[in-house]
């Protein structure tokens, strides 16, 4: 029986499948480049359609959440399957800006959710009291120990987030514009919850929320 190398086509050719070991080993190089690049298209048409409807990424711009998250910092956010009914306190979402916010440009914001639909908050110095009982904070850097103040209109007076909305805050509280100063937002205007932080200082840096 005549080895694979030996057989030929009537042109004197190589039968397909019959090729010499080098031919061979060529042809299975291309054929793996050319699925691999298969499989990176199609991972990057998805990823494409994920940024709309399942997940999309965002840059941080200013340092009103130091230290959780720096100026320059990217996270990822989820936006499907999301269900702002679901969101808890100490959750870090991503929201259109409120129309009553004059703080800054037009944009996104990303803030912590603070107080639910239906609870009360209100500071008294230093603390911040969620439905009456202090509100644990590890999260807030080291600084002015009346950073989390609430401005005089509800401090020591409780006020009620109505349903449906937010009271939000950023983590630097001396610097953050936020609910404090433009009231609660509503549940429909969050884009989404931040998942992870995935860059920072230039390099990756893989972060869960």
């Amino acid at each position: 029986m005549a080895s694979t190398a030996d057989q030929a086509g009537p042109d004197g050719s190589a039968l397909p499948g019959n090729q010499p070991a080098p031919a061979r080993r060529a042809s299975r190089r291309r054929r793996a480049l050319a699925e691999a690049a298969i499989v990176i298209l199609v991972a990057v048409l998805l990823a494409l359609g994920s940024r709309a409807f399942v997940i999309q990424t965002f840059f941080i711009p200013s340092t009103s959440m130091v230290p959780t998250l720096q100026r320059g910092d990217r996270i990822l956010v989820l936006k499907a399957f999301f269900n702002w009914h679901d969101l808890h306190q100490g959750d870090i979402v991503v929201f259109s800006r409120p129309p009553r916010d004059h703080c800054g440009p037009d944009g996104d914001l990303v803030k912590r959710v603070i107080a639910l639909p239906g609870q009360t908050i209100y500071s008294a110095g230093s603390k911040l009291f969620v439905n009456g009982r202090p509100l644990a904070e590890p999260y807030l850097p080291r600084v002015d120990p009346l950073g989390s103040a609430i401005p005089d209109a509800s401090r020591q007076h409780p006020f009620r987030v109505p349903a449906g909305d937010f009271y939000m805050m950023g983590d630097n509280r001396q610097i953050s514009c936020d609910s404090r100063y433009w009231g609660p937002i509503k549940g429909s205007s969050i884009v989404g919850r931040v998942i992870l932080l995935w860059w920072r200082d230039g390099h990756p840096d893989l972060h869960g929320f």
